[in-house]
């Protein structure tokens, strides 16, 4: 390839970035949140804050932006692409898809077009808009590294269906949008892995779609919970080959809540959960992916190996409190 290929290439690249930029970036804001400090650790009235990002997903006023941005917030104050500071209320947040919706007040608002995560191919143009500290629409761009990856939030939950990409995150960079070279958003950015180079991860927008209609909706997202404490665990080839399991790993419970579902349904401490609904369980992350919200007071199946008895228990769930409950 001659100079005058690498420019024209070059060109077909600045173009695609630069259109993408100027369709998304009117929909970007910068997300700055006040925390109202604890007396017993900072002087009275005093305030802690932060920053993130987000952006605006419907002409009326609602914007996407991570849970960890806006989490405890006393104030949330959104600075608009023309510079308009506006004050924003939050709608509810999900720490579990680590995703918030909060709304805004203001007239002309130019909401981004939200695309199918599920079109994206690995290797294709992203880029990431967004305010890494403080500076506000910073772009940074890059490729689809990989799919369906699975990240762990800050609760502890397992996110699925995570899209990995090498456009820079930093500091500030979470919330705001990650879209293709048509300005089409098709993630959520929520994080990177440091000290890592190049390692950065978005929430796929067919799942905040999802989580934030339920958040418009409710304020929250709701999920079934039966109250134990457990742990994955390899299943003895003993029990396995008797039972002629398909699965060899379960679920050690640990620990059953008082008046659980766990506790109402008779499991102890030390049984092994190996199906629910009659589907295998391979492990705890895969327990929690299979308590929906329609599984709420409704009567379901657990399968588990009692010593070395399997068993089968009638088991309703309970709703699943929000972790600021």
């Amino acid at each position: 390839m001659d100079l005058e290929e690498d420019q024209i290439s070059l060109d077909a690249y600045s173009r695609a970035v630069v259109g993408a930029v100027e369709k998304v970036s009117q929909s970007v804001v910068k997300i700055d949140v006040h925390q109202q400090a604890a007396q017993t650790q900072h002087r009275p009235g005093q305030r802690q804050g932060g920053s993130g990002s987000g952006f605006i997903f419907t002409p009326d006023g609602f914007i996407l932006t991570n849970s960890h941005v806006v989490q405890d917030a006393s104030q949330i104050e959104v600075t608009l692409s023309d510079g308009r500071l506006v004050q924003a209320r939050l709608i509810g947040d999900d720490p579990g898809t680590d995703l918030a919706v909060v709304r805004i007040d203001a007239p002309d608002l130019a909401p981004a077009v939200l695309g199918d995560s599920q079109a994206i191919k690995v290797g294709q143009l992203v880029i990431a808009v967004g305010s890494p500290y403080g500076f506000e629409c910073t772009v940074t761009a890059g490729v689809v590294s990989a799919l369906g990856r699975s990240l762990r939030s800050y609760t502890g939950r397992l996110l699925d269906n995570v899209i990995q990409t090498d456009a820079a995150l930093n500091p500030g960079n979470s919330g705001g949008p990650l879209v293709n070279s048509q300005g089409e958003v098709i993630g959520v950015n929520t994080a990177m892995i440091l000290p890592a180079q190049g390692l950065c991860f978005a929430t796929a927008v067919n799942t905040a779609k999802i989580i934030a209609a339920q958040l418009i909706k409710e304020g929250r997202v709701r999920r079934s919970y039966v109250g134990i404490a457990g742990q994955t665990v390899q299943l003895h080839r003993r029990i396995v080959r008797f039972y002629n399991l398909s699965a060899e790993k379960g679920v050690l419970i640990a620990a059953v809540e008082e008046n659980s579902a766990a506790e109402r349904a008779g499991l102890l401490p030390g049984d092994i959960i190996i199906a629910f609904n009659d589907q295998l369980i391979s492990g705890i992350d895969n327990l929690q992916s299979l308590l929906t919200e329609e599984l709420i007071g409704r009567k379901a199946r657990i399968t588990i190996i009692r010593s070395t008895k399997k068993m089968t228990m009638a088991i309703v769930p309970d709703e699943s409190k929000s972790i600021s409950d």
